[in-house]
C-alpha cells in the first residue's frame, strides 16, 4: 500500500477535536510513509490534513474539479495538484490513485464518495479497503444503517465486513494494510436459497 485516499468536510465541523483527529490522521500517514490523496481543497477537514501530511514531510495529491479552482478552494501547497473537468473525473482519478479509500466526518460529498467505492468494492470492481475514521462516534449512526439493511436482507454480512472501522488513526491504517478483502462473489446464487 502505497497510498490513502481521504474523503472529508470542507468545513471544520462543529467540535474542534475533528480537526485534531485530521492532524492526527495526518501524521500517521507520514509516519507509514502513505501518500494522501484527497479532493484538493485548502479548505475545512481537506484542508487541515492536507497541510499537516505536508508540515510533516508527506506527499499530498489533491484531485479537484475547475469549478471549485474557480472559486479559489483549490490548495496550491501541495506535492500536486490535479485539475480536472468535473467530478466525475475527481473522483476516478482519486480511486486510480489509491490503494484504500477512508472517510473522516463530513457531509453529503463525503458521504457519496464513501458509498461509492463501498459499492465498487462489493460489486468486485475493487479489492482495496474502505473503511471509517469514526472519530468521536460520528458514524455511529451510519453503522447502525448499515446493520440494519443487513438485518432486513439488503445486505450480506460478508459486504457489511468490509468496511473497516476505528477511531484511532494508527489503528485505522493498521487495519489497512491488513484488509483482505471477501472471497465471496455477491451475485452467487446461494445454494438454500434454490
Amino acid at each position: 500500500m502505497k497510498s490513502v485516499c481521504v474523503y472529508c468536510g470542507s468545513s471544520d465541523g462543529a467540535k474542534p477535536l475533528y480537526a485534531e483527529a485530521a492532524r492526527a490522521f495526518g501524521r500517521a500517514l507520514v509516519q507509514a510513509d502513505l501518500a494522501l490523496v484527497y479532493g484538493g481543497g485548502k479548505v475545512g477537514l481537506m484542508g487541515v490534513i492536507a497541510d499537516t501530511v505536508m508540515a510533516e514531510g508527506g506527499r499530498a495529491i489533491g484531485v479537484i474539479p475547475e469549478l471549485l479552482v474557480n472559486k479559489e478552494v483549490g490548495h496550491n501547497g501541495l506535492t500536486e495538484l490535479h485539475v480536472v473537468p468535473d467530478m466525475h473525473h475527481r473522483k476516478k482519478m482519486m480511486a486510480d490513485l489509491s490503494d484504500a479509500f477512508v472517510a473522516m466526518p463530513g457531509g453529503a460529498g463525503t458521504l457519496e464518495e464513501l458509498f461509492e467505492v463501498y459499492t465498487w468494492a462489493q460489486l468486485g470492481y475493487h479489492q482495496k479497503p474502505v473503511a471509517l475514521l469514526n472519530i468521536d462516534g460520528f458514524y455511529d449512526p451510519l453503522i447502525a444503517l448499515l446493520k440494519h439493511t443487513v438485518e432486513e436482507g439488503f445486505m450480506r454480512q460478508t459486504y457489511f465486513d468490509i468496511l473497516q472501522v476505528d477511531a484511532d488513526p494508527v489503528e485505522l491504517i493498521d487495519k489497512l494494510q491488513r484488509y483482505q478483502p471477501p472471497a465471496n462473489d455477491k451475485w452467487a446464487i446461494k445454494r438454500d436459497a434454490v
